[in-house]
């Protein structure tokens, strides 16, 4: 049996989309059905159904994904035991959210060029929806964003969590004392993209506190929110790793607010069966661990062991 033929299977049960796996393989979509065709030929049994909503797997489909995976993963691991890491070649595309670019993406990359200088790195700077997506669609083979997610051919691992405080430029009106998150959110708040995870928790925080409607402005970058809190544009919801230097210099300050946002989680979410992910999901977790120790437990903790 043609390994390639089922690597072809597997795609196409994970994607669910004949053109997509041709993409992922760089293929063609006749040679996609043609290996398809020439396995339910070899196992007598239809693997998948068609029909005007797509592709789905079969009962007996559904048995040989188990089996073909398991090879897969199984020659995946013989691959990787008889060669030296800087020997590896290839490419493996990362995306990765604004909040790791600025902490310690850097770090990481460095690891991974002195680990695998001959496998070609391609990063994907975008938020944790559009990260996800792309992941789950086969186009990234390994996410660092905010959510665990929870489905088959997808892990996920918790790295750490960054503390959330809120900022504001030291020289503004918005350095004062506020009594309550009541009197905070009359102010204009300045946080993460809509829709994404720190959004969602920092509206939470907001109702669940009596404020219906948080005045919430959001963006996508956090080079754009702090120029913004620089210049007196409002409230930040960040990790103040962010703006350490700021910090430092006394351009912004932390209010000392008793009700916080919620801490921001990173989490390492990776395709199964991808060459070389296990590996750089196990430097991810050293590159973090040794960047904790360097900015504290204020500004990062480690999750803790699974």
């Amino acid at each position: 049996m043609n390994l390639k033929f089922l690597e072809t299977f597997v795609w196409v049960a994970r994607l669910k989309n004949f053109s997509l796996t041709a993409e992922k393989l760089c293929t063609t979509q006749a040679a996609v059905s043609s290996r398809i065709a020439v396995l339910e030929d070899e196992l007598g049994v239809k693997l998948f159904r068609r029909d005007s909503r797509g592709v789905s797997l079969t009962p007996e489909g559904l048995k040989v994904l188990e089996h073909a995976e398991q090879m897969l993963d199984t020659l995946q691991v013989l691959k990787q035991s008889i060669e030296a890491p800087s020997s590896k070649v290839g490419r493996l595309r990362i995306g990765v959210m604004d909040t790791v670019i600025h902490t310690w993406l850097s770090p990481l990359v460095a690891q991974l060029m002195d680990h695998y200088p001959q496998v070609e790195i391609e990063l994907v700077a975008d938020t944790s929806l559009n990260l996800c997506e792309q992941l789950q669609r086969g186009f990234l083979d390994l996410v660092l964003q905010t959510d665990l997610l929870r489905q088959e051919s997808i892990r996920s691992l918790e790295l750490a969590n960054y503390p959330v405080c809120w900022v504001a430029a030291s020289n503004s009106i918005y350095n004062r004392h506020y009594g309550s998150l009541v009197e905070l959110a009359r102010e204009r708040i300045v946080t993460y993209s809509k829709n994404s995870l720190p959004h969602q928790q920092i509206l939470s925080l907001m109702q669940a506190n009596g404020v219906l409607a948080p005045r919430l402005n959001c963006v996508n970058s956090v080079l754009a929110i702090t120029r913004l809190l620089r210049d007196g544009f409002g409230i930040g919801a960040l990790p103040p790793v962010l703006v350490r230097e700021e910090l430092a210099r006394g351009e912004l300050t932390l209010l000392d607010i008793e009700q916080r946002p919620p801490n921001l989680q990173v989490v390492v979410s990776w395709r199964v069966g991808v060459e070389l992910v296990e590996d750089i999901v196990q430097l991810c977790q050293r590159v973090v661990q040794r960047y904790a120790q360097q900015v504290g437990q204020e500004h990062l903790l480690l999750a803790p062991s699974p």
